[in-house]
């Protein structure tokens, strides 16, 4: 069979990466990982347990297309504890991941052949969704003077959509109420569907993290239950839309996915009340946080943006080389940490960036730092 033009879409290069630390472990070695972005601890034991019971009683078949009615209110009240937003349930939709909200949000936001802005370095499936879509992204090459976040004025000409994350992937970095409000404004003015990617909040650890829902309304906001409720695997996320257009989202939902995993739902919603635990999740992030900032300048990668959430840095490594791929492979072989290459990031100036991330036990941080050292040391 012929396959489509818009099917090739470029590789996701942690996953490359993942694999050959995968390799390098099955072949005995200890590999510390800096390249995966998801917690090394499990889903809340409050969820598991609720998820355990409902196993014993319930069918766990269909649920209605935008997710249970209980935990689509649990979100909302969310927004209430985290934003001191008042926000309609019905405006919100649950989904498989936030990958499931991208596929919505844009089906129902663009027409084959638009274009969509994004800032780079960013998430890299944004722009492979967007392409298996027959939609064109556009890069806005963003400065780490400015955070790695884009400004107003750099929005490119005749796009339909704009994407931002705060904090964003790969960098960390956060936009500021007055920063986002710009870009809020700046799109409506122009006609251009905003999406707010906000999969990291909670993960903050000075200011919080703003929510395009407090200054608008008019914007898509897409999260996930994957980050801070530590949920990677479970496959469940949630989008707030306007609410003129929900029965749009529940349409394409309906006949896209049926509905978002029923047994991920019931975990979801004992998550939300998990809050002790995923505090002292959080705590730990903030530690690693320290750590990397005092470490990585000390082995060498001094030229960073300090992150504000999340629990990636963004390292600019261009007096050290220009081609981050192999860099990457040579501290994976010499020194035993895996690392993702800033070329899934940004696929223009990533040959001299690399992500790290501090997700995992602080021990593995400290183990890796000290590693990297050594490396840098001796090259």
């Amino acid at each position: 069979m012929r396959p489509s033009l818009r099917g090739q879409v470029d590789p996701f290069i942690v996953m490359d990466v993942m694999e050959a630390a995968r390799a390098a472990e099955a072949a005995g070695r200890h590999i510390i990982h800096m390249e995966v972005g998801q917690p090394s601890t499990p889903a809340p034991a409050q969820a598991r347990r609720a998820l355990a019971a409902a196993l014993e009683t319930d069918a766990l078949g269909y649920t209605v297309a935008l997710g249970l009615p209980e935990l689509r209110a649990g979100i909302a009240a969310l927004y209430a504890r985290w934003y001191g937003v008042d926000l309609d349930p019905a405006r919100v939709i649950v989904t498989p991941g936030s990958s499931g909200a991208f596929l919505l949000a844009f089906s129902a936001l663009f027409e084959a052949g638009d274009r969509v802005a994004l800032g780079e370095p960013g998430y890299p499936s944004y722009r492979q969704i967007l392409r298996a879509l027959s939609l064109t992204p556009v890069g806005i090459p963003t400065l780490a003077e400015d955070r790695y976040q884009p400004r107003p004025e750099s929005i490119p000409a005749d796009v339909a959509g704009l994407i931002v994350a705060s904090p964003g992937n790969p960098s960390g970095t956060m936009l500021g109420k007055p920063e986002l409000s710009a870009l809020i404004e700046t799109a409506a003015a122009r006609d251009i569907a905003f999406v707010s990617d906000e999969i990291y909040h909670g993960l903050h650890y000075e200011a919080r993290a703003v929510s395009a829902l407090e200054i608008s309304d008019d914007v898509c906001v897409i999260n996930s239950f994957s980050k801070y409720f530590s949920m990677t695997g479970w496959r469940v996320g949630w989008m707030v839309v306007p609410e003129d257009m929900v029965r749009t989202i529940e349409r394409l939902a309906q006949n896209m996915f049926i509905c978002p995993p029923h047994a991920s739902q019931i975990a979801a919603l004992a998550a939300l009340e998990s809050i002790d635990e995923l505090e002292a999740n959080r705590a730990v992030y903030a530690e690693n946080r320290r750590l990397m900032l005092e470490g990585l300048p000390r082995a060498g990668f001094d030229r960073i943006a300090p992150p504000d959430g999340a629990f990636y840095i963004y390292a600019d490594v261009s007096d050290l080389t220009q081609d981050s791929r192999a860099l990457a492979a040579e501290i994976l072989d010499k020194a035993g940490v895996a690392v993702t290459p800033g070329l899934d990031f940004d696929p223009h100036r990533g040959h001299s960036t690399l992500r790290f991330s501090y997700a995992r036990a602080t021990a593995d941080i400290a183990e890796g730092l000290d590693r990297l050292a050594r490396f840098m040391a001796a090259r």
